[in-house]
């Protein structure tokens, strides 16, 4: 599953924002201090919560399906976040950099971080788990495997197809399509509810995609034109 390991580009970029602690003055009116500044508050704030269906199966074979699916989503899905994190930065850091001879030495310098801190893990994915993480990553960049091969040239193109790509049964080129793909549908599901309960760290995906919408079409049988 080497080919898998070269979407994981580049230390991830971290932004802080200092919010100090929640303050009351005398007249019951909240502030809250952001660096010096006091915002006055009369309400509080509250994260939008999406009210999920109950989970139903048909079959204690569907049952058992849907379960084993969500074990292998929550396997690859954090590796799909950070393909999506760090080739944001790869893309911004490479436009920065005119020569090639200095691309080429970025990009071996990224290929020895990617192999010693993701190979070992990568190693370990079934073919079932890699295609999920492809479509996953589709969803969360908005970029197929295939696509990122193409636009991240720099030699990985030909290593990418020659020793991994023809061996693993994986489509590259799949896309993340749950309104038209039944699995993908329980995939989106099972991120929707490990969302919700912490589990999994919530990244806004790349596509358009209406889970509401979703939920009617496949639980309800109410169709939208898309």
């Amino acid at each position: 599953m080497n080919y898998l390991k070269y979407i994981f580009i580049l230390l991830p970029l971290l932004a802080f924002t200092q919010v100090n602690e929640v303050e009351q003055d005398s007249t019951d009116v909240t502030y809250i201090v952001i660096e010096g500044d006091s915002i006055p508050k009369t309400a509080i704030d509250l994260d939008e919560v999406m009210l999920l269906h109950k989970l139903e199966f048909d079959s204690k074979q569907d049952r058992i399906r849907y379960l084993i699916l969500r074990r292998k989503t929550i396997k690859v899905y954090p590796y799909a976040k950070m393909a999506a994190e760090r080739l944001d930065s790869l893309t911004k850091r490479l436009q920065t950099i005119t020569k090639k001879r200095q691309k080429k030495r970025y990009t071996k310098k990224v290929q020895k971080y990617i192999e010693g801190e993701f190979s070992d893990e990568l190693k370990k994915l079934t073919r079932t788990e890699g295609q999920i993480l492809v479509k996953l990553i589709h969803r969360q960049t908005g970029r197929t495997a295939f696509d990122l091969v193409k636009e991240l040239r720099n030699g990985w193109r030909a290593f990418w197809y020659n020793t991994t790509a023809n061996v693993f049964d994986i489509k590259l080129k799949k896309e993340y399509d749950p309104w038209h793909d039944k699995e993908d549908y329980l995939i989106e599901d099972i991120l929707q509810r490990n969302f919700q309960s912490g589990r999994l760290e919530r990244q806004k995906s790349a596509l358009d995609i209406s889970f509401l919408d979703l939920t009617d079409k496949w639980i309800y049988g109410k169709t939208k034109a898309k």
